[in-house]
């Protein structure tokens, strides 16, 4: 059964200050489901000055095959809810990846203001269908979504963070993550988070 919780984050689960929201005042409310003994980050809700909240949820909690590297490893199917932007970034993180407290499997900018970005985005710099876009280099050192791959026996969890900004980013396609982060500054207007877990 999933149990909603509320409260103070346990001790393994990292906090910290996104890159982006830099000078900016920042209360992070994180709502978080229990699987087992483990506490799984839902959402990330902002209350900051100036920052709109943005509804961000995936079709699943636990990752199918279809998105994972057990499978067609495509990317998922993201639903936003009161989007009020000019485009979208999504920035996926992993913190169960040992090399690197932000890896980085998927980082896509220039996305339309649409309630829904699709699943499958093709693994290239600049696809056009289901959707256009222009994504970066990740940290695997490929470009477009990489979906999670446990260990056996083992659990990752992936957070899906959300940006609405105010313009299309001047970014070339190819970017890594340390260089989207900067083309964001000044530019968010709305973010939310969500994030499912993988296991084997």
């Amino acid at each position: 059964m999933w149990n909603w919780q509320l409260t103070s984050l346990p001790a393994d689960i990292p906090v910290g200050k996104d890159p982006v929201f830099l000078k900016r005042s920042t209360h992070l409310t994180r709502h978080y489901r229990m699987i087992g003994n483990k506490a799984i980050v839902i959402h990330n809700n902002p209350q900051m000055t100036g920052m709109e909240q943005l509804s961000v949820s995936l079709d699943f909690l636990e990752f199918p095959p279809t998105h994972t590297c057990d499978g067609e490893n495509l990317s998922p199917r993201i639903r936003l809810k009161g989007l009020r932007a000019a485009s979208i970034a999504v920035m996926v993180f992993n913190p169960f990846e040992k090399s690197c407290c932000s890896f980085t499997p998927w980082i896509c900018w220039n996305l339309p203001p649409l309630p829904i970005i699709p699943a499958g985005i093709p693994r290239e710099p600049v696809p056009t269908v289901p959707v256009g876009a222009v994504q970066g280099i990740t940290d695997y050192g490929t470009i477009g979504y990489s979906g999670p791959c446990p260990p056996p026996g083992g659990m990752i969890r992936y957070h899906f963070k959300v940006y609405g900004l105010d313009a299309m980013l001047d970014l070339a396609p190819g970017s890594d993550k340390h260089a989207l982060i900067q083309a964001m500054k000044g530019h968010v207007v709305q973010f939310g988070e969500t994030a499912a877990v993988a296991s084997r």
